[in-house]
């Protein structure tokens, strides 16, 4: 199993016990709406921080795969001078 998936499946379920545990307190129903509201934001704002920290992560070993490619053509051009 992927990292990411990791990630987004823990996210989604932490999401889904706040929501639950807000749904089943007792509070008035505009109160409820924005803890839910607040919830939502603070989730999707932390996902969007993980993928971009993922998308980093996959950006930085691309680079070095490129540079070590780039490498290896010009050590295979020399051996053949």
């Amino acid at each position: 199993m992927s990292k990411g998936k990791i990630v987004l499946g823990v996210l989604a379920g932490a999401a889904a016990g706040a929501l639950l545990g807000i749904l089943f307190a007792p509070d008035k129903g505009s109160n409820t709406r924005k803890k839910i509201s607040k919830k939502t934001k603070e989730g999707i704002d932390s996902i969007k921080d993980k993928l971009d920290d993922f998308i980093d992560d996959v950006s930085s070993k691309f680079d070095k795969m490129k540079e070590d490619i780039e490498d290896m053509k010009d050590e295979a051009e020399q051996e053949k001078e």
